[in-house]
């Protein structure tokens, strides 16, 4: 007979802290139906820390100055699945928009929650690929230094990049061979286009950059209504006027006050006034 290891029990109270520690650090809510996924991501900490309880692994967090830990928790709890290519149709928007632009300087383009690096480098490769290449600049951040050190190193398994049309794959992507066989690595003359920051959205104040595009996408579906009000706000700041923001599908802006006009779904425009 095998027998299955059973870790500690989260109880509501613990639950409760960790839901308070997360939202007030990223915003993120976990609702009590989150219970076993926090289970899941922290069993882990638990084991490297050689604690025995949430109670012990709570007071470690406390007891932590260096704020370390907190962010061990957050790249444990935020989700960071995503594809190249994804909703498809942004991109044709994106290359519409650096069609339609008046003036010779760069593209400024942010990508807010750029997880493990797919949604920048897409954007770079559709903005490589027009004919002539439209200059950009791209500033990609996550909350996740997890996600972002993943993202920097650009290497991604075969069956991640199988679905990226041949010549794109050819133009963008060295495929691996020997030990990496079975991983293809981002070209690094387009990793050199994209500026990977660490950024918690709820801290941002002002980056000193005004952007023609932002895309912050697949993030507003893990915030309450007041997180969402927040982060928008700080997204219109950094719009230019006649500038876009992309969110996705998924997602709305309802119930949220802004500025912003919608152009085509998940789409909307600030004003030029």
């Amino acid at each position: 007979m095998v027998t299955l290891e059973v870790g500690p029990t989260l109880s509501d109270r613990d639950m409760a802290r960790i839901a308070r520690l997360v939202y007030d650090a990223s915003g993120i809510t976990l609702h009590d139906g989150k219970k076993s996924l926090v289970v899941a991501r922290l069993q882990k900490r638990l084991r490297a820390l050689g604690l025995t309880s949430y109670s012990d692994y709570l007071k470690y967090l406390e007891r932590d100055a260096t704020g370390a830990e907190l962010e061990a928790l957050l790249d444990a709890i935020a989700t960071n699945h995503t594809l190249f290519f994804r909703e498809e149709q942004h991109f044709r928007i994106l290359e519409d928009v650096a069609r339609r632009r008046a003036g010779s300087a760069p593209l400024a383009v942010w990508s807010a929650a750029c997880s493990s690096g797919e949604e920048p480098y897409t954007i770079a490769m559709t903005l490589e690929r027009m004919a002539p290449p439209c200059p950009f600049t791209l500033l990609a951040s996550d909350i996740s230094t997890k996600a972002l050190t993943a993202a920097k190193r650009g290497v991604y398994k075969m069956s991640a990049v199988e679905a990226i049309p041949q010549d794109v794959l050819r133009q963008f992507f060295e495929k691996g061979l020997g030990a990496q066989s079975g991983f293809a690595r981002i070209a690094p003359a387009l990793q050199r286009l994209v500026e990977f920051r660490h950024l918690n959205l709820l801290e941002v104040g002002d980056l000193q950059s005004r952007f023609e595009v932002i895309f912050c996408r697949n993030v507003m579906i893990y915030f309450d209504l007041a997180v969402q009000q927040r982060v928008v706000d700080m997204l219109v700041r950094h719009l230019r006027p006649g500038g876009y923001l992309f969110i996705s599908h998924s997602e709305s802006l309802n119930g949220v006050t802004h500025p912003l006009k919608w152009v085509a779904p998940a789409v909307y425009q600030r004003g030029h006034a």
